[in-house]
């Protein structure tokens, strides 16, 4: 099958806040690059930056402090971050925000007396989160985006990346094997420079928050060209996500800012149930306490009648909840509930990938000529990702890797390694071969047991014996997917699509299991029935993995570095 092809400077696979700011600050750096930008959707319409509501977490009062917010950081990742990377995220966010408005247009709300307001959210000590009322993903996302139009940054919408490309080394990246899904037809884009930064978005899991289109694809490339990657067992579960019987957008947010002002939860007996699991900070606890007391009510047969818990704003006045909170009103509107007036049905749903690629602070990777940014990276967030911290790590982090592309093509434009040979063509015979499958699987019950497996038995209350069985339903369900059948024009093909979300998804499924087998205690996200207790005295690793010649992950663990706050500080720090 003949492929087109062409070359760029910089390959950005992703246009959210990470890929968008990365492009834009290369660009500004030198405006003579060559930079390509990949999306699966349409310009600004896609991705998970978009729906954001909640907001940033920045310092900026003088009351505040990055030493607070880095000590946050930490004590929510239960020690276990990379704390390089947690110092730089909190330490850059400041400078960032400020040119989010002076250089690209995004303008957040205000004080009366004209400075941006900020509010409470959950495991902070101090109201930090910058915010455009609760539909801030829209506004950076629709600034940034004019942005891109206006340097007139090259951008291949509705196109996908299936693939890195490699040299025979396999230590150089060369670029990427793409997929314009409107014309069904591949692309070798070749490279000096390659950003990943496609978001994670656990959709691997039977109820989930991001949006259909997200499918770790970068987690999955990643892993497949050889990168190392970190902490693949952490994965957050939001406390707060919506029950929409048969709907697609099922497990989509209430966010984080609702139960900082004050919303409470109850389970199926009208019991506020937080006060029993966190009597202190009740519905203000982490996510990951949040999350897993619902799961723990839940599972002990406390469900409300629609299967999980609820969610009650009502108490603070609609007027107040449909002025501070009219996104998520109006998406509770869409599906009969009166968020102002009335109880919402929710669960915790599958949300944040806090493991992902090991990266330094200017977002190299440990092959050459790739970055990463954003979620397809771990370290920032350690164990559990405080609220807010999620959109400032994507603009942090794509400031951070579009500095660092410009300063590496300064010294790296002239030579692009060749790909490794008769790569592309293999590549390509991988991603047809359903087409010559008759007779054999659906994509979409294949996805659909994953998905379960997941949730049941690697999701927010895990045990050894539960993730064994999912290690070989896993293996099986890898099996069986060389017996799928893919069939029709390739041309907008979404079962093809679908084809090769799942391989992303099952290639993550195998890193994360056995990362939560491996950490034999509880910490943060991580919970396991069979270890209820954190144990810091074994515990206090960093998990890494690449994947081995079986094409299942080898693993290897390396105590925390607590290169600038001891585990003691971060024991003894109160919020």
């Amino acid at each position: 099958m003949t492929q087109e092809k062409f070359k760029t400077d910089i390959l950005i696979i992703g246009m959210g806040a990470a890929g968008q700011l990365a492009a834009l600050y290369a660009y500004d750096a030198n405006p003579n690059l060559n930079i390509t930008i990949v999306t699966k959707a349409l310009k600004g319409k896609g991705g998970c930056s978009r729906m954001v509501q909640g907001g940033l977490n920045v310092v900026l009062h003088p009351e505040d402090s990055h030493e607070k917010h880095l000590m946050d950081t930490l004590k929510g990742g239960q020690y276990v971050n990379d704390q390089e990377l947690a110092k730089t995220l909190v330490e850059q966010a400041t400078p960032t925000i400020k040119e989010m408005e002076t250089r690209f247009g995004c303008f957040f709300d205000r004080n009366p007396d004209g400075t941006i307001h900020q509010k409470p959210f959950a495991g902070q000590t101090f109201d930090r989160t910058v915010h455009k009322g609760d539909l801030t993903g829209i506004e950076m996302i629709s600034r940034t985006t004019e942005q891109i139009m206006k340097r007139d940054i090259r951008v291949l919408e509705e196109t996908r990346a299936v693939e890195l490309l490699t040299d025979a080394s396999g230590q150089e990246v060369t670029g990427a094997l793409l997929l314009d899904m409107k014309q069904g037809r591949f692309i070798v884009a070749e490279a000096a420079a390659t950003l990943v930064a496609t978001g994670g978005g656990p959709t691997q899991y039977a109820f989930h928050a991001p949006g259909p289109e997200k499918s770790v694809d970068g987690l999955g490339m990643l892993y497949r060209a050889g990168v190392k990657m970190r902490d693949m067992e952490m994965i957050q579960f939001h406390p707060t996500g919506l029950i929409i019987p048969g709907s697609v957008v099922a497990g989509s947010l209430l966010e984080e800012g609702l139960r900082g002002a004050g919303a409470h939860l109850y389970n199926g007996k009208g019991e506020r149930y937080m006060k029993k699991y966190a009597p202190d900070v009740a519905e203000r606890a982490t996510r990951d306490m949040v999350s897993r007391s619902a799961f723990l009510e839940m599972l002990d047969g406390r469900a409300c009648e629609e299967g999980g818990v609820q969610i009650d704003a009502a108490h603070m006045g609609a007027e107040f909840v449909l002025k501070n909170f009219p996104g998520m009103c109006n998406r509770c509107r869409q599906f009969g509930y009166d968020l102002a007036r009335e109880r919402v049905p929710i669960s915790p749903t599958a949300h944040f990938v806090m493991g992902g690629a090991h990266i330094d602070k200017d977002c190299h990777t440990s092959l050459e000529r790739l970055f990463v940014s954003g979620e397809d990276s771990g370290g920032v967030h350690g164990g559990n990702r405080l609220g807010g911290n999620g959109i400032c790590e994507s603009t942090v982090y794509g400031r951070q890797a579009g500095k660092s592309l410009a300063r590496y093509m300064a010294k790296n434009r002239t030579r692009v390694p060749e790909t490794a040979p008769g790569l592309v063509d293999e590549l390509v015979a991988k991603y047809m071969a359903p087409f010559e499958v008759t007779g054999g699987e659906d994509v979409f019950k294949q996805r659909s047991a994953l998905q379960q497996c997941n949730w049941t038995k690697v999701g927010v209350v895990r045990n050894g014996k539960d993730m064994e069985k999912a290690v070989q339903e896993i293996g099986a369900l890898r099996s069986e997917a060389a017996k799928i059948t893919v069939s029709g024009v390739k041309p907008y093909n979404m079962v093809w699509n679908t084809y090769i979300d799942y391989q992303n998804m099952l290639d993550v499924s195998d890193m994360v299991v056995a990362t939560a087998l491996a950490r034999k205690e509880s910490r943060a996200a991580h919970y396991r029935s069979d270890f209820p207790e954190q144990d810091d005295d074994n515990g206090l690793f960093n998990t890494f993995l690449t994947r081995g010649q079986n094409g299942l992950p080898e693993l290897s663990a390396e105590p925390v570095e607590f290169k600038y706050k001891t585990a003691q500080e971060c024991r003894n720090y109160k919020k």
